[in-house]
């Protein structure tokens, strides 16, 4: 969520934001199917009661499992914007390629359909990252540190470029970067989202009112930006402050 909404606001910042968080219900990728799906549902439909005109899944898990009902549920005239993990350009620039991912999503029959169809030549490799995403979401920096470290690990040698397959990770590429060697590229899908995203708006040809705001939701309950989002660049861009300086501020209107 908060790379794609940090790309949003880079690109546009005029724009109103409403991110939705579920603390509630988290992590959704060991879920039922079932049951992601509804909650996506019941998210959407949140999201539409705060006046929402396009809407963006900034999730692989959501994305895949929840993005057909998504679509019927609200129909033809809010653009749905859904989130895969870049192997298609990553597989066409590089010969080696290993997607990062949560266990889950790496053990996924999505995953390896994804690599089926967009491979092509490349060798495509999943690396799960063993509690990266949880000490991301805690802000955790050690905990992130050996999580990377173990991940880098177990690449191969010779891979040459990185897929990150959870929207989590982008949000500590620095890190990332640092622990691969020199000239492995990495790859990830928030800015493409971003801009697709802002795409699907300027073709609904209307008048553009927003003023910058930022709401934030968490399982439906007005909240602000977690204090852990300070850990990150696209936390901080997107106006989350460290504990220690007050209040976060959020707007009023979105």
């Amino acid at each position: 969520m908060l790379p794609t909404g940090a790309w949003l606001r880079k690109l546009r910042p005029d724009i109103d934001l409403l991110l939705q968080m579920d603390p509630d219900g988290a992590p959704w990728g060991p879920k039922p199917e079932q049951w992601v799906i509804d909650r996506v549902l019941d998210t959407a439909r949140a999201s539409l009661r705060e006046g929402a005109e396009v809407i963006v899944v900034p999730c692989n898990t959501a994305s895949v499992t929840a993005l057909e009902p998504l679509r019927a549920e609200v129909g033809p005239g809010i653009p749905v914007i859904g989130t895969v993990p870049a192997i298609k350009p990553a597989a066409a620039a590089c010969r080696r390629v290993a997607v990062w991912a949560t266990a889950a999503t790496t053990a996924s029959a999505y995953q390896a359909d994804l690599i089926t169809r967009f491979a092509g030549a490349a060798e495509v490799i999943g690396v799960a990252c063993h509690g990266l995403a949880d000490a991301i979401d805690r802000g955790d920096l050690p905990a992130i540190t050996e999580a990377i470290t173990s991940a880098a690990a177990r690449t191969p040698a010779d891979t040459e470029g990185i897929v990150l397959g959870c929207t989590h990770y982008p949000l500590v590429l620095e890190s990332i970067l640092a622990a691969l060697p020199p000239g492995i590229r990495v790859f990830d899908s928030a800015e493409a989202v971003a801009a697709q995203t802002l795409r699907r708006m300027d073709a609904l040809d209307r008048p553009t009112t927003g003023t910058g705001s930022l709401r934030v939701l968490a399982s439906g309950r007005p909240a602000e930006l977690p204090t852990a989002a300070a850990t990150f660049d696209s936390g901080r861009l997107l106006g989350a402050l460290p504990a220690d300086t007050g209040e976060i501020p959020v707007a009023q209107d979105a």
